[in-house]
């Protein structure tokens, strides 16, 4: 199939594709669906309500439940935003299954139903694999035999956990639009960015350059206020520094401007956006070699440590400052570009659409 194609993009009902973005997929979501656009393909976005207005969004359908004293007071009943999520995807897949207008839909949600029901849409489902596995995702995969969802993961770590149930997924990495994601000048202090949430480790990257003697600004949303009351803002003094939950332009010019970044995860990350981020800027990455960190970092633009050393992240942080920033930025480029990302999707959708 040549040609423009007409492609159904499923995005999160939680949080909406705008900046600043709540998170790595929803960033990851709305440079996917620019980039499909900008090379003359069709897109319709299924958002969660306040998403970006020049995307052509179709606001998912998440009503606030009007549940009675007797429902409320179920103690099996799930959290209501699960109940409005469940819903919202519930009736956008009948819808999907009543029409016939993609030519493609691809799920880049993190919602079971998309993939549970599948079946009942007459075009090709694809799903990206953006977690480990969930007992919710894997049962849904399960439904039917065999499951006519085709799968992609967005690293070799991230379709290894996912092999026993989905044993073919393609890779296709997620990509930074390196236009956007600019070079900077770096000699700053360090930098950490990410939702500031136990997981992602804020709290080790500020004890790592306490270590090494260097200063650090954080930026991200605080997705966890208890995490971020008790385990991080004790901690903020002096060249240590949270600088808030920053729109993309201006954390382009912190991570531009830093000298290294920091990325300390405790939980086997998946793919790892915020370091392609850091190599667009040409800033190095000093990391803890978790998940699919390390299929990014290379010893030419980063260093890659044990998970939880914090001695021995404060000692790499002098060798990833000293390495030349136009390595980074030429990994980045060569990596995990949003050209490769979508050239990769646009092959895929051209196969299933034939």
């Amino acid at each position: 199939m040549t040609g423009p194609l007409r492609v159904g993009l499923i995005a999160s009902a939680r949080h909406p594709i705008r900046e600043p973005f709540a998170g790595g997929l929803e960033a990851q979501t709305w440079t996917l669906a620019r980039a499909l656009v900008a090379r003359g393909h069709r897109v319709t976005l299924f958002a969660g309500p306040g998403s970006d207005p020049e995307l052509n969004t179709l606001t998912l359908p998440v009503h606030e439940m009007r549940l009675s004293e007797q429902a409320r007071a179920d103690v099996s009943m799930p959290h209501r935003d699960s109940l409005r999520e469940h819903h919202a995807y519930l009736r956008l897949m009948l819808t999907l299954g009543r029409e016939n207008r993609f030519d493609v839909v691809h799920n880049n949600s993190l919602h079971y139903l998309p993939v549970a029901m599948a079946p009942a849409v007459e075009v090709p489902v694809l799903t990206t694999l953006h977690t480990p596995p969930t007992p919710w995702l894997e049962s849904a995969i399960q439904t039917c035999e065999p499951c006519p969802v085709t799968f992609t993961a967005v690293s070799e770590h991230t379709a290894r956990a996912w092999r026993h149930v989905v044993p073919h997924a393609r890779v296709v990495r997620n990509g930074v639009d390196t236009a956007l994601w600019r070079a900077g000048p770096g000699g700053g202090v360090a930098v950490w960015t990410g939702r500031l949430v136990p997981e992602k480790g804020p709290h080790l990257a500020i004890a790592a350059a306490r270590a090494a003697g260097c200063g650090l600004r954080l930026a991200g949303p605080v997705a966890d206020h208890t995490y971020f009351t008790e385990r991080i803002e004790p901690l903020l003094r002096g060249d240590i520094e949270y600088v808030g939950h920053l729109p993309c332009a201006e954390l382009v010019a912190l991570v531009g401007e830093s000298s290294v970044a920091l990325v300390t995860p405790c939980w086997d990350e998946p793919y790892g956006l915020v370091v392609a981020e850091a190599l667009a800027c040409g800033t190095p990455v000093c990391a803890f070699d978790r998940g699919g960190v390390g299929e990014i970092v290379t010893p030419d633009c980063g260093r890659l440590v044990p998970s939880g050393r914090i001695d021995a992240l404060a000692e790499a942080i002098a060798e990833a400052k000293a390495l030349d920033r136009s390595a980074a930025r030429a990994r980045a480029e060569a990596f995990c570009s949003v050209e490769t990302m979508v050239a990769d999707y646009v092959e895929l959708y051209r196969e299933l659409a034939r």
